[in-house]
């Protein structure tokens, strides 16, 4: 559970993705794009919202499951390799 209201980039989100751990976070800021699909986007002012992500998450283990599995595939995209790889490929375009 990760409702922050404003964030650079969101570590925390992918931190638990990569540990397969179901997130729920906000849709605020630049979350959406981080958790893409793998998460739970929740309004961070919304309690009823963010009870309800929470009760599916501790009642689905297929949607557990899902999320787990996703966030892992997710959190792989943003490794430092891949982010190294990508800089460098940009730069080689430029220079």
């Amino acid at each position: 559970m990760f409702p922050s209201l404003w964030e650079g980039f969101g570590f925390p989100v992918l931190e638990a993705m990569a540990c397969g751990t179901p997130v729920i976070t906000s849709n605020l800021s630049s979350l959406p794009e981080v958790a893409g699909d793998a998460a739970i986007l929740v309004n961070p002012y919304n309690t009823a919202e963010i009870t309800e992500a929470m009760q599916l998450i501790a009642t689905d283990a297929k949607l557990r499951s899902h999320l787990s599995t996703q966030g892992i595939a997710r959190a792989n995209l943003f490794s430092w390799e891949n982010t190294g790889n990508a800089t460098v490929e940009v730069l080689s375009r430029y220079l």
